[in-house]
Parts: structure tokens; sequence; C-alpha cells
């Protein structure tokens, strides 16, 4: 399943082969290129497109919901994925710039909670969901307007790239589709839901909030496989609801970490490396942190 999600991003491809040049053990991976894979890992898709579309074939009241949640708990991750790699790497986080940049963009993410953490519920969802269509409206604007300065032919590489974005989408059919029938069996045979009720019954014995329970095999799919966890998410929505709870979080959490073991294999393997040293455990930093702040942050955005 690993290679069977997605197409690698040729520019990605690219700079891994020209970190490759200067890396003097070709086999094993340089502190430059862990770092790259483990932001590669953490980093936000910039519009969630699949999301937003399997939430509109859904039923969802506001398929665009989940993108300010999806932002805030993809950068909680990126930057847990980011500290683990410079304690590994005993990289100089304290320069004046690197600071300024992570200081500017937490606070930013924090004012962002803070903001909301202070609204009612009705204003928080109105609000919100008011902020992500702005949001995902204004890159798209600034995109356009980015190729007309750069006179880049925007409808033919939009038409180009929907080309591509639908071969892949038609790639990936036939293995959705048999993870939704695996899903649906595992359902049916009542194994999933005897493994979650147990979790369940763990976390409601600390006297803890359970509903994100429902949500956990998304995040515990998603290090391995993309199509795998988005058989999952559409089968969370389809079975409590898309503007339920669980079906938000499920989006939330797709969206906001990375197949880590697929990109790892892809971007190593395109290079030749062997020993990816500790590129894995601090992508799995990141997944869980990503995963946690998705929790938390629903919890917050949605009840």
């Amino acid at each position: 399943m690993l290679g069977l999600d997605n197409a690698p991003p040729p520019l990605g491809l690219k700079a891994m082969k020209e970190l490759q040049t200067l890396n003097p053990q070709p086999d094993t991976a340089s502190d430059d290129q862990v770092l790259f894979l483990v932001i590669n890992t953490s980093a936000v898709t910039v519009i969630p497109i699949a999301i937003l579309t399997y939430r509109a074939q859904l039923g969802a009241a506001d398929p665009t919901d989940v993108f300010l949640p999806l932002l805030v708990a993809t950068y909680c991750g990126t930057l847990a994925g980011l500290l683990a790699t410079a304690w590994m790497q005993k990289l100089r986080l304290h320069d004046p710039v690197v600071l300024a940049y992570l200081g500017g963009l937490t606070a930013f993410i924090a004012g962002i909670v803070a903001y909301f953490t202070q609204l009612d519920r009705a204003a928080l969802e109105a609000q919100s969901a008011l902020a992500s269509n702005l949001v995902i409206f204004g890159l798209i604007l600034s995109f356009v307007a980015l190729a007309a300065y750069r006179r880049v032919p925007i409808y033919e590489t939009f038409v180009e790239g929907a080309k591509e974005g639908f071969e892949v989408a038609v790639s990936i059919i036939p293995y959705l589709v048999a993870m939704l029938a695996a899903i649906g069996v595992l359902r049916a045979s009542g194994a999933l839901d005897r493994a979650l009720d147990t979790v369940r019954w763990v976390v409601t014995a600390f006297g803890a909030d359970a509903r994100w329970v429902d949500a956990l095999p998304v995040g515990l799919m998603r290090p391995l496989s993309g199509s795998g966890s988005r058989g999952l998410v559409i089968e969370t929505m389809k079975t409590f609801g898309a503007d339920s709870f669980a079906g938000r979080l499920a989006c939330v959490i797709q969206g906001s970490t990375e197949t880590t073991f697929y990109v790892l294999t892809v971007y190593f393997g395109a290079v030749g490396i062997k020993r990816w040293r500790h590129a894995v455990g601090c992508g799995l930093i990141a997944d869980l942190a990503g995963f946690v702040a998705a929790v938390l942050v629903s919890y917050l955005f949605f009840g």
C-alpha cells in the first residue's frame, strides 16, 4: 500500500536530489535531508481539495469548516517535528532570524486559538466558517494574481493540473474501493468496534471525553497509507455523519498529517539512501503531535 497513495511531488524530488549531491555519504541521509523530509511529512496541503470534496459529497453543511482547525493542527505537528529534529541534530534554533519566524508564526496561531476560545459556540462556528472561506478564497486569488504577474498561462496550467489530479484520483479508485470493503468487513465483524470500545473504556475510566476514539483508526492508518486513511475518513463520515464530531475530526487528522513511511520511502529511495537515521522517529513525533493537536483543536472548534 505504501507506494500507491499519491504521485511524489516533482519539486520535492528535485530538491532531494540536489541535497544528495552535497551528501558526503550517499547511502546515509544527511542532516539536511532528514530535516527536509520531516518538514515535508508534517507540512499542510495548502488547499485540501479532496477533503472538502468528500465533505461536500457526504452532505456537510459547510465543507470548509475544518480548514482553520486543520491549519492549527498541522502547525503544531510541523513545529514538533522541527523541534525533535533540531534536538537530534543540535541545531541552533536560538538564531534571531529563526526565532523571529517561529515566534511570529506561533504568536499568530496562538492568537487565533485565543480569539476563538473566548467566543460562544454559535459565534465560534459562524466566524470560523467565514474565516475558512475567506482564507481559501484569498489563497486562490493570490495564486491567480501571482500567475498573471509572472505571465503564466493560467487556464492551460489549471487544465493540466486538473487532468493530473483526475488521473491520480482514478488510479487510486481500485485501492480505495478495496480499502472501503475491508473496513466494512472489519466493522461488520465487530472486531473494529470491540477494539475501539476497549480504548473508549480506558479513556472514560480516567473521566475523559471519549468521542475522539471514533476517529482513532484514521490517526493510526495515516502514517502508513494515504488511500487507507482516506477510506477510513469516508467510512467515519458515512457511519457518524459528515458534521459529526468524529467526521470532522477525521478530516482534520487527514489534512494535518502525512503518509510518513510513504514519503520517506519515495524520497530516500529515489536517491538511493538506505540508512534513514532519525527521520522515521522525528516524522512519527510530528504525526503524534499533529494527531493530539487535531483532537484538542477539534474540541475547541466543534465542541
